[in-house]
């Protein structure tokens, strides 16, 4: 029905859009992460706030992973 409207994304424009994403999902993600660290684990110990920035640190390679996966798909056939 539209073969030639319907073909898959460059990988160059993909690799693009996939950076761009990735980079603005890392700088939502640091300034959510501080925000929430500096309103509710103000008065915490130094063990709460390692353990809270040891998840939250890791946290983020989880939608990251989803962005790269995609980024590195072929086009369809």
């Amino acid at each position: 029905m539209c073969e030639k409207e319907c073909e898959a994304m460059p990988v160059r424009l993909k690799k693009f859009i996939g950076t761009i994403i990735l980079i603005v999902l890392v700088c939502v993600y640091a300034v959510i992460a501080t925000a929430v660290a500096t309103l509710y684990l103000g008065q915490s110990s130094g063990w709460v706030h390692l353990a809270y920035f040891f998840f939250t640190g890791l946290l983020w390679v989880l939608p990251a992973m989803l962005v790269i996966k995609w980024m590195e798909s072929g086009p369809r056939a």
